[in-house]
């Protein structure tokens, strides 16, 4: 499986970016879909998932009511629509699979889990 990030760019704090990662492989119901974020001089981190099967999303905290995940499953798409964006939201962001996430009754958070990346794609918002 290969995965295209897209829909990065620059806006205002208190707008909106969709972001969209395109898997080129047959996406199964045994996966969850990630997206991560790393910003500069941080590590990575967990933002938001999606598991395949059912559409559950969990998100992270700081992301909660203003980060929504979606999935396209005729597209083997995943969507991040982020709005309300904050400084702290600047990141580059990838999405992510995880193959195996399904069989696990919580979702999986940490790096590792995950068994393929997109590119990243940037997401910068200025003051």
């Amino acid at each position: 499986v290969q995965l295209q990030a897209s829909g990065g760019g620059l806006v205002q704090a208190g707008g909106s970016l969709r972001l969209s990662c395109a898997a080129s492989g047959r996406i199964s119901n045994s996966y969850t879909m990630g997206w991560f974020r790393q910003a500069p001089g941080k590590e990575r981190e967990f933002v938001a998932a999606i598991r395949w099967s059912d559409g559950r999303t969990y998100y992270t905290d700081s992301v909660k009511g203003r980060f929504t995940m979606s999935r396209d499953n005729a597209k083997n798409t995943v969507l991040l629509q982020m709005s309300s964006l904050k400084l702290e939201d600047t990141a580059v962001y990838y999405c992510a699979a995880d193959r195996q996430g399904n069989k696990y009754l919580a979702i999986r958070y940490r790096e590792g889990d995950y068994d393929y990346w997109g590119q990243g794609t940037q997401v910068t918002v200025s003051s």
